[in-house]
């Protein structure tokens, strides 16, 4: 039903891009990425204007994901409306504020979603409820770790049934560290190192919402980190220019 939740689960790691309202998604999507994220707090788009852009994905294995501007139910419904398989919510900082957002994204019982129709692309059922308990069952649910409040609560937020990956804010995390932007340093390392473990302990992924500039993927993978984002513009210059050189001119 939802092919990136799935990756998540099985422990595999999970490699996404931004998408956009004015970039290219169905060539993204058709790129090999597990999904594009749609950034709607720190960008000039707003959630509603998502929905062209998500539904040009329609039929790809890449599932769409949306970052909302805030913990508020009318943004996530709004982005699950739009058809997001999977939702980002920044600053979530305690037990409460992580369930407030579950809440958000299930239908009743499980939560407090308004319903209008079948939305997203979840497969043919046998009823409505069977489609609302496979939305609820499938979602990917990503809170952000980006305060020292959120890993005093770490555990408490983890352990909230529907997470799915405890999502690092790298930037907003080291300047609440006090080491604005030294993703490398030893008190970066020992948040990102606390974080994995907790991840681990609870059954969740523990992810990045980018890879910082100049530094290997693989040595966050290594660290046990299995969600994040990569820009596309430098993979896709560097395969253009691969395939012009192929050329006698």
């Amino acid at each position: 039903m939802n092919a990136i939740r799935d990756a998540i689960k099985a422990g595999r790691t999970v490699v996404g891009t931004a998408g956009a309202p004015n970039v290219d998604v169905a060539m993204l999507s058709d790129a090999g990425y597990d999904f594009l994220l749609f950034d709607t707090q720190h960008s000039p788009w707003e959630v509603k204007q998502m929905g062209p852009s998500i539904a040009a994905m329609r039929g790809k294995k890449t599932a769409p994901l949306v970052r909302v501007a805030a913990n508020r139910a009318d943004e996530i419904c709004f982005a699950l409306d739009a058809g997001a398989r999977g939702i980002v919510v920044p600053m979530i900082n305690t037990r409460e504020e992580a369930e407030a957002v579950v809440r958000a994204c299930r239908y009743y019982p499980a939560g407090n979603r308004s319903n209008a129709g079948e939305r997203g692309e979840w497969g043919q059922f046998k009823n409505y409820r069977e489609y609302m308990d496979t939305v609820n069952s499938q979602l990917v649910i990503a809170p952000m770790i980006e305060t020292n409040q959120s890993l005093e609560n770490l555990d408490a937020i983890a352990s909230v049934p529907g997470v799915d990956v405890l999502l690092i804010g790298p930037s907003d995390l080291s300047i609440e560290l006090g080491v604005p932007l030294d993703y490398a340093c030893a008190t970066y390392q020992r948040a990102l190192d606390k974080i994995a473990a907790t991840a681990a302990k609870h059954g969740v992924a523990a992810g990045m919402y980018f890879i910082p500039p100049d530094m290997d993927a693989n040595f966050f993978v290594d660290k046990g980190f299995k969600f994040f984002t990569m820009p596309w513009a430098p993979w896709a210059t560097a395969g253009i220019k691969t395939a012009l050189a192929g050329i006698t001119r």
